[in-house]
């Protein structure tokens, strides 16, 4: 199970854009591109982050053989891709996220996000369950669908997946949330912006995407972009998973308040345009929620709590959902 500790829980995650349109090498040259550009997200966290990336996204379908019949298209884990995927996530000390065609015992095809841990062993498999429709009626050409949600612990946090067009669906997003993901990783080949968005907004945890085209990008539990990329490259981030959402109070002066109060100890992101801002810790010894209660503030969810606790009292109850 990841660790609950009450301080900064910095992590540092990679992502990518990479066209893939038409891209059929052989498996091994395929893994080299994609190794390298593991490579690429690792060296960059050394430069931003002065250190080891803990989580790196592929995009989706990242290992598929040819164009053709899905048994041809479908590449088995073990073997090549395990070794070479495996061998740079223990290079690089990470988890990584591998998009692919994946074929399993009994003729099972799936599209697939492969978690594998630091060790370089698979930690977990989600296998797409809202596949595209193709004009044959068939599921991206013969895959078969997912049947649910799974969330994998990692040892710096909880993470869920979900790969393209599962992003037009609630389903998942919702279970997600439920089982308490922190991260959720979106391969796809679609660059959407205003729903990712939307979903890290509404359920209240970090979405990366991994593209193959036009942007890939880190989302905020605010809805905002913590950071994105707009041409074929990788990015490198560090984000917290301990952190706080403030809505707008007069003395909290946009955050002033707080970087005068604790100075670097702290920090945030904040957004005058949507009256809000995520606040984190950067000293070990001192969680952000500490801070916040010792400034006097209130969490967002408190201060909407509390309010509506005011406004049911004067109106006599719950507003009426008729």
């Amino acid at each position: 199970m990841s660790e609950r500790r009450d301080g900064p829980r910095k992590v540092v995650v990679g992502t990518a854009v990479r066209p893939m349109y038409g891209w059929f090498p052989p498996l091994d040259e395929r893994l080299d591109v994609l190794a390298g550009m593991i490579d690429d997200m690792a060296d960059q966290a050394a430069e931003k982050c002065g250190r080891h990336p803990d989580l790196v996204v592929l995009p989706e379908m990242a290992v598929w053989a040819k164009d053709g019949p899905i048994a041809e298209r479908c590449v088995p884990l073990e073997g090549p891709v395990l070794d070479v995927m495996g061998g740079r996530a223990r290079r690089h000390d990470t988890y990584v996220v591998v998009g692919m065609f994946l074929a399993e015992e009994g003729g099972q095809y799936s599209n697939a996000a492969v978690l594998l841990d630091r060790r370089g062993e698979v930690a977990g498999i989600y296998r797409k369950v809202f596949a595209v429709v193709d004009v044959d009626g068939l599921l991206e050409g013969g895959l078969n669908a997912g049947r649910g949600f799974p969330v994998f612990d990692c040892d710096f946090g909880r993470i869920g997946a979900q790969i393209c067009y599962d992003m037009m669906f609630d389903d998942g997003w919702e279970v997600l949330a439920h089982k308490g993901a922190e991260i959720v990783v979106w391969p796809t080949q679609s660059p959407q912006t205003a729903r990712p968005a939307c979903r890290a907004l509404t359920h209240g945890y970090y979405v990366v995407s991994s593209t193959w085209r036009n942007n890939a990008a880190i989302y905020e539990p605010t809805g905002m972009t913590a950071a994105r990329i707009e041409e074929p490259g990788v990015l490198a981030h560090e984000i917290d998973l301990d952190y706080v959402l403030l809505q707008w109070a007069a003395d909290l002066r946009e955050g002033a308040a707080m970087a005068e109060r604790y100075g670097e100890r702290v920090g945030f992101n904040y957004y005058p345009a949507e009256d809000r801002g995520i606040f984190w810790s950067n000293d070990p010894a001192m969680p952000i929620r500490r801070m916040v209660e010792e400034a006097g503030f209130r969490k967002d969810y408190e201060e909407f709590e509390h309010d509506r606790r005011v406004q049911d009292s004067f109106r006599g109850g719950p507003p009426s959902r008729d």
